[in-house]
């Protein structure tokens, strides 16, 4: 039997209509959620993630002014305006969009971020307070997931939960995500011996690897739980994931397709970010 398709749009919709109610209620107090994104240079991918952010957020009742800043930027510009909208008391959330041209320090420019506004959920101090277990914002492709789980009644507790890939955006605080649901994690990446023998094992199998068709049916548990982060453009110009999904799919018991699966959780949550910032430090405009 096929696995039942976990569909992103929705619950993501659901997400955001959540936070449209939450945008309301802070407006009717005279606060009017506000992000603020920094554009460098022409990178075909970032400009459509940017530009669905801003049609995401003009449709949940949050405010953005995009900062496009040319590839050539020179470092003290980008910090100067980092300082200037940490300092600005309408802004809420702050978010430097990846990746950034090669000259600029891209960890250096994030933890230049004032931590409470940090939208993305990249700064040093909140993926701490991640790693500790207290309140935080959370990076929003890994609490995309959580979520998506959550929606789908898909229990996190006791089972065994194997993230393939360990980037500070998604591998790493996934893993801790599960781990704090009380899962038994595992975590593989490009070092890892046998791959398959460990995916094999997952009850909850997470693919963030970066690679198409990465994870087989052959290496997949029968009845497993199958996110896939991946989007990989094809030479044929059609997107798909790091796993298999037409020969996975009829193993696993759910699945997430490419594209409408977790990408839209990204964006979701990140609107959700906006808003709880909005609700703890927000300012009077």
């Amino acid at each position: 039997m096929s696995a039942k398709i976990i569909d992103g749009k929705a619950i993501a919709k659901k997400v955001r209509a959540e936070v449209r109610e939450e945008a309301e209620k802070l407006k009717a107090q005279g606060i009017k959620p506000y992000l603020a994104v920094i554009l460098v240079g022409d990178d075909p991918a970032s400009q459509v993630y940017v530009r669905n952010k801003e049609k995401a957020a003009e449709k949940v009742g949050i405010l953005t002014t995009t900062y496009r800043l040319p590839a050539d930027v020179p470092e003290g510009e980008v910090r100067d305006l980092i300082h200037k909208l940490n300092e600005d008391p309408k802004v809420h959330g702050i978010l430097i969009q990846l990746p950034l041209p090669r000259h600029l320090p891209e960890r250096e420019l994030l933890e230049l971020v004032d931590p409470r506004k940090d939208a993305d959920g990249f700064h040093p101090y909140n993926l701490g307070r991640l790693l500790m277990g207290a309140p935080t914002q959370l990076p929003c492709t890994p609490n995309g997931i959580i979520r998506l789980l959550d929606e789908e009644g898909i229990e996190i507790k006791g089972k065994d939960a194997v993230v393939v890939g360990r980037s500070v955006i998604v591998g790493k605080p996934v893993g801790l995500l599960l781990l704090s649901r009380h899962a038994t994690v595992t975590t593989c990446h490009t070092r890892t011996r046998d791959l398959a023998e460990h995916t094999r094992r997952a009850d909850i199998l997470i693919v963030a690897a970066g690679r198409p068709r990465v994870v087989g049916a052959d290496m997949v548990k029968e009845g497993a739980v199958v996110i896939d982060v991946g989007v990989n453009r094809l030479e044929d110009g059609s997107l798909c994931g790091d796993v298999d999904f037409e020969a996975v799919k009829e193993k696993a018991s759910y699945i997430t397709p490419v594209p409408g699966g977790v990408g839209p959780m990204t964006v979701a949550m990140l609107l959700k970010n906006t808003v709880e910032i909005a609700k703890k430090i927000g300012k009077r405009s």
